[in-house]
């Protein structure tokens, strides 16, 4: 138990013996144990994490004031340093995931490293994707990694080294279990159309999709294009070009868009349908600027020919300039 306290000088020390009141009847090892708490505070500071963010820190993870500082916390923190991340942050991960610490660089670390290193992920992307993900640390490599790199081997990416492109891509995939969340969702693609080429395009650019749930988010917005006028193959055809539109939100990005199509574009739904990225572009700043210079000529243009070139190329084709 922690008791967390204004963390002045005094209020630090207050924390640390609290800390371990509880732990030992001894007030020797008390002393102790509060000297090496105030000493890994001290050092959890200097590597750039915040005093404001400590308590909070120490309530995730009390046992990282107890670790041996120059047995366990720097030699963990070095090693994750030495692969070329920047100090602030090696100290933005533990503040994210502190129980990063209490993992052992030779039990935990290391095998993942070269369990990541096996699938071509270069060092220099294995710091920046276990930092951002911390808790792959934590993982088990046997009942969880192994089961996601397995399954996402079946999807399709099968050229040496892609599939540890997709978890760099999106590390966060990992911690999404195959059978209540990936799975589901590869079938439900399936369902609507896509066919296996198209399950590879969502794994290789778009991993993100397939850590939704379905229940949530895919179906609902299946349904929502659905109430909007879309037939089932121009959704096959929406959801094979452009894969988030079924993690869009409604209210934010696919409501607003299709409703200045139509209303205020004049054009029809079936429009996207033939150009899916149509829901990639920025509304403000790409498709109603876009279209108010439009409306100055008396040019007819597919959606495609209006939004898939860059400002210039735009201006130039049109006459704008």
């Amino acid at each position: 138990m922690v008791v967390l306290v204004s963390c002045g000088s005094s209020g630090i020390k207050v924390l640390m013996i609290r800390a371990f009141r509880i732990c030992s009847k001894s007030a020797s090892l008390q002393n102790a144990q509060a000297e090496r708490s105030s000493e890994n505070w001290a050092y959890l500071k200097s590597i750039g994490i915040q005093e404001r963010k400590l308590p909070f820190v120490v309530s995730k993870c009390p046992k990282i004031l107890t670790l041996a500082l120059h047995e366990k916390l720097i030699p963990t923190v070095e090693c994750l340093t030495t692969l070329g991340a920047k100090p602030h942050e090696v100290a933005s991960s533990i503040a994210k995931f502190p129980h990063i610490l209490s993992h052992s660089v030779e039990e935990k670390l290391c095998p993942l490293l070269g369990f990541f290193e096996a699938l071509g992920i270069p060092q220099k992307q294995l710091g920046k994707m276990i930092l951002l993900n911390p808790r792959l640390i934590s993982y088990s490599i046997e009942a969880k990694l192994s089961e996601i790199v397995k399954f996402l081997a079946n999807l399709g990416p099968s050229r040496e080294g892609m599939i540890g492109k997709v978890l760099v891509k999106n590390p966060f995939i990992m911690g999404y279990s195959v059978d209540k969340r990936l799975r589901p969702t590869g079938e439900f693609l399936k369902s609507v159309g896509l066919t296996e080429q198209g399950l590879q395009t969502v794994v290789m650019n778009f991993p993100e999709v397939l850590c939704r749930d379905v229940g949530k988010i895919l179906r609902p917005n299946f349904e929502y294009l659905k109430r909007s006028g879309f037939e089932d193959g121009q959704i096959k055809a929406l959801v094979s070009g452009y894969p988030p539109i079924l993690i869009k939100s409604i209210h934010n990005s696919l409501e607003p868009r299709i409703r200045y199509l139509v209303e205020v574009m004049g054009r029809r739904i079936d429009e996207v349908a033939d150009y899916p990225d149509f829901f990639r572009h920025g509304l403000k700043k790409r498709v109603e600027r876009r279209h108010k210079l439009l409306k100055q000529t008396t040019t007819d243009c597919s959606l495609s020919e209006m939004l898939n070139c860059n400002q210039n190329k735009f201006v130039t084709k049109f006459g704008l300039v």
